[in-house]
């Protein structure tokens, strides 16, 4: 019996009164010295109980100097990690402590604040001794002034992207409504997300407020753009909930108890995402081969009005950025030796000491790494140092969607496509040219895309071919021939989803990922009504992600916090409830999607 009374008690510890806690573990039969190992019997599975607070929660009129506070436990604890002590308002200086027999007494380095309502929050800092079972939290309140606050908000901080909540970030809450707040003061008031995402930040005045959710690098309790993830509301709000120890809301649950933990309401969800950087300069630049390079900028959107290598002409060089225009890949089209250091000149719009982009021509000087070959190493030329170095990309699961790609390492320069060739083989071995197109990668000048005209057939063998000597790249080398077969998956046991999307007001970007949201296994971009097929997929769970592409760019784009600008909206699909869909063997799912009630606010 006093073991179930303690069960309950590690449930719903926070909600009920020290006076009540103290009560149930005089009243139960006394425990073993545990001090000393058990002697046998059951492994100790309880984490352990506070039977004395001091000063008492609720206690008003605490000095601002030298206070104090003392959690006694019914057995010896240690402090398992001093991260989960957390005080609100936060201080420079974390919260201190030092253990005294049972008890956990925190103290303070700095003066309190007056007339000021505190939190004091030990949710997952506290282990008992001898077995490490983990005290699941406790939050006590104390004022320096004569009152209480009594008002509180909660809800779940998620990651932008896959919607997985975030545990351990900081949510801040500011009186101040300017945008700097954020940058140069530490929040009015704050808490931290449990395994959940989930927070509940208590006890504060019925006032307005602005609202974040850091990813805190440095715990600083503060924005640093450079190395923390943020999250915000677009506008001030006041809290309307009243605080009761009976809420599920306050309440500090087993992180393993998933229906009670997902019980709790959400005043707020905050996305969190990383912020673009605003200052632009080059930050890194490496020699890939004797002709190639790259640059890094450290904010997207590079503007380069020329750039050229010292001693060459600016007409020989090959440029490639990224999609968002942070990286820069370039190539020196020219076929005599190089030398070992390389010179690149980039006029470009970096940001002056007084954050204003200006124009600036700067010498980036670009090194072969390591030791320079020696004459006699560079006469050991072997065959595939003469060669273009190309491959075939392809998937028999995919091929339907994207066809083949030949990429290349270098650019080539020259290039007979006529000679490409892809030829059918049916089930008789009887073989058939088939007539395809040649797109050239938008965005990756090394990369082409071959598609298939007619339909392929299952049960076919589908052969494409890259001919000896049809491509000359920009170090003067020509390709080797190489090929690949494709054929359609025909294992009776795969299976295909059918989207039906309806409503499509825009252009979105449609993945489909594995269960755990790790891997991105097929890819659309669609901007009107249409039917999305993804067939041979193996018996397994799957999420279909939605990205609401609202700059039309083909990439999930950031949000930006001086802007107010959030980053694109992200949903995931639902099916009965579920954020995943179960995919049977042997079946064709169809599945409707009305867009016009995905992204409403």
């Amino acid at each position: 019996m006093a073991e179930m009374n303690q069960k309950r008690i590690f449930r719903y510890i926070p909600l009920i009164p020290v006076a009540a806690i103290l009560a149930s573990v005089l009243f139960s039969p006394s425990c073993a010295n545990t001090t000393e190992a058990p002697k046998g019997g059951p492994k100790d599975t309880i984490p352990p109980v506070i039977t004395r607070i001091v000063p008492p929660p609720g206690t008003v009129d605490l000095p601002v100097k030298g206070t104090q506070i003392a959690f006694t436990f019914n057995e010896y604890v240690t402090v398992k990690e001093p991260k989960g002590i957390y005080l609100s308002p936060p201080q420079t200086k974390s919260p201190k402590f030092r253990i005294k027999g049972r008890s956990v007494i925190v103290y303070f380095e700095e003066d309190l604040l007056p007339n000021t309502t505190y939190t004091l929050d030990i949710s997952g800092a506290i282990a008992d001794n001898n077995e490490g079972n983990m005290f699941p939290g406790f939050t006590t309140v104390f004022s320096t002034g004569h009152t209480i606050d009594s008002m509180f908000v909660c809800g779940t901080v998620r990651n932008c992207t896959d919607l997985k909540p975030i545990a351990g970030a900081t949510v801040l809450l500011y009186k101040d409504a300017s945008d700097s707040a954020v940058f140069l003061k530490r929040p009015f008031a704050s808490s931290r997300t449990d395994a959940w995402g989930y927070f509940s930040v208590r006890n504060i005045q019925d006032t307005s407020y602005r609202i974040y959710a850091l990813v805190d690098a440095n715990g600083n309790n503060m924005y640093d753009p450079d190395e923390d993830r943020i999250a915000f509301l677009d506008t001030a709000f006041i809290p309307k909930r009243v605080v009761r120890d009976s809420l599920p809301e306050l309440m500090k649950y087993d992180p393993k108890d998933t229906l009670l933990c997902q019980s709790r309401q959400n005043d707020f969800v905050l996305n969190v995402f990383r912020e673009k950087p605003s200052k632009q300069m080059i930050v890194n630049s490496k020699r890939l081969s004797d002709r190639s390079c790259y640059i890094t900028f450290m904010a997207p959107g590079a503007r380069i009005d020329s750039l050229w290598f010292q001693g060459y002409p600016s007409s020989r060089v090959i440029t490639e950025f990224n999609i968002q225009e942070d990286s820069l890949l370039l190539w020196l089209n020219v076929q005599r030796r190089m030398p070992d250091t390389l010179n690149l000149m980039v006029k470009y719009h970096k940001t002056d000491t007084l954050g204003v982009l200006k124009p600036f021509t700067e010498k980036v000087p670009i090194y072969v790494e390591g030791k320079a070959p020696s004459r006699t190493e560079r006469k050991k030329v072997t065959h595939t140092d003469t060669i273009c170095p190309l491959k075939i990309v392809s998937s028999p699961e995919t091929v339907e969607q994207v066809g083949f790609a030949i990429e290349f390492d270098f650019p080539p320069i020259l290039g007979y496509f006529d000679s490409l060739s892809l030829v059918s083989v049916n089930p008789r071995q009887q073989e058939a040219v088939e007539d395809f197109t040649i797109e050239r990668d938008s965005l990756n000048l090394r990369r082409y895309v071959i598609t298939p005209k007619n339909k392929l057939m299952p049960g076919y063998d589908y052969k494409f071919k890259v001919p000896h000597r049809i491509f000359q790249d920009i170090n003067g080398y020509w390709n080797d021939s190489t090929q690949t077969k494709i054929t359609l998956p025909n294992d009776e046991s795969l299976s295909t989803l059918v989207l039906d999307l309806r409503n499509v007001g825009h252009k979105y970007i449609v993945d489909l990922l594995d269960e755990a949201r790790k891997s991105v296994l097929r890819t659309y971009t669609i901007e009107k009504d249409t039917q999305l097929l993804f067939p041979y997929l193996k018996a397994a769970k799957y999420s279909i992600r939605i990205t609401e592409d609202t700059n039309r760019n083909g990439i999930v784009d950031s949000g930006n916090l001086l802007e107010h600008r959030q980053p694109e909206s992200v949903i995931f699909m639902t099916f009965n409830g579920s954020e995943s869909i179960n995919i049977p063997e042997r079946s064709e799912i169809v599945q409707e999607v009305d867009f016009s009630s995905l992204f409403r606010n």
